[in-house]
């Protein structure tokens, strides 16, 4: 760092760490910092945050250093940052070091001193030392932190979701979302496609002999090794193996994924990107709504690229050299 070191005033009084303008962004730390006395109910909802704002990290960790995805640090930057607002210290860490060496986002002392208080607190054992290079604490936060109390039920939405549906539905919904982060699925993404196909009915058949919750059609149901497609649970297992699939070979673009599974891969190839089929196109577009992201992480050692996604590179290379 360029500037120079200056001791921090704030040392060992945490409670100034929650005033002024980062009071907001850190009313969830401290519920979360003491779960004992909650009620049963807000217990429940801690746990899905913290749960939530874990695999957020982990998703921007992936992001910054470019593993299984396309290195991509503002919106590493952005992941952290909401894995921040549900309360991981080591989300507040990594934006903290992000702002205080300018990486992803625009260099800022203030907001790094800020995240590595919030990080301090709530038990990041680096933080506390990363303060003493970044300056004078100001409570600073960054915009992406200021969120308003009455948005904080959206934090959640698969949860939200989850909670709306009808009893038989939910059992199929939660065994959903939690067999998803075993494939390296989120939730949401697994959701909303369940959602999609089937309206998470486990007896649904269409009219080209799709099955089950995730609708796999006979060809599919035996390359993953469906045996039984109205079994809920492996009609799922299958469901989600093609989407990792489906991940690894258009590198997490979720847009080419949604249509893959609608189409078929090879419609995505041979049209170079979403077909222009009314249905697909509009598949695609409530997939993305649900999701709300269009890149994904992804395994490479599941399946090579496809061939398709490079020729798209080369032609933007070559339109943007022209």
């Amino acid at each position: 760092m360029t500037k120079p070191f200056v001791r921090n005033r704030l040392k060992s009084n945490r409670r100034a760490v929650f005033s002024g303008g980062a009071r907001c962004a850190l009313g969830l730390l401290l519920s979360l910092a003491a779960p004992a006395v909650l009620a049963v109910d807000e217990q429940l909802v801690a746990q899905a945050f913290a749960e939530q704002a874990r695999y957020l990290a982990q998703e921007a960790l992936g992001y910054e250093h470019g593993e299984g995805v396309p290195r991509d640090q503002p919106y590493a930057a952005r992941l952290y940052c909401e894995a921040a607002r549900l309360g991981d210290p080591e989300a507040m860490y990594a934006l903290g070091w992000m702002y205080a060496n300018g990486r992803g986002v625009e260099r800022d002392d203030a907001y790094a001193n800020t995240l590595f208080a919030m990080a301090s607190v709530v038990g990041n054992a680096h933080a506390a030392r990363m303060q003493h290079f970044t300056g004078d604490y100001t409570g600073a936060v960054p915009d992406c932190l200021h969120t308003p109390d009455e948005i904080l039920p959206q934090r959640w939405p698969v949860e939200g979701l989850i909670a709306r549906l009808s009893p038989d539905r939910q059992a199929i919904a939660r065994l959903l979302a939690d067999l998803a982060p075993q494939y390296g699925i989120q939730p949401a993404l697994a959701l909303a496609i369940g959602l999609t196909e089937s309206a998470l009915n486990p007896l649904a058949l269409s009219p080209r002999n799709a099955m089950g919750v995730m609708q796999l059609i006979p060809d599919t149901a035996l390359r993953f090794k469906v045996s039984r497609p109205y079994d809920p649970e492996q009609n799922i297992r299958g469901g989600l193996a093609y989407l990792r699939w489906l991940l690894a070979y258009f590198e997490g673009d979720v847009a080419f994924v949604a249509a893959g599974y609608n189409a078929g891969e090879g419609a995505v190839d041979r049209y170079s990107g979403v077909p222009p089929y009314r249905e697909t196109q509009a598949y695609v577009e409530r997939i993305l709504r649900h999701v709300g992201q269009h890149r994904h992480s992804f395994d490479s050692e599941v399946v090579g690229p496809s061939p398709m996604l490079r020729s798209l590179r080369l032609m933007a290379h070559e339109g943007h050299d022209t």
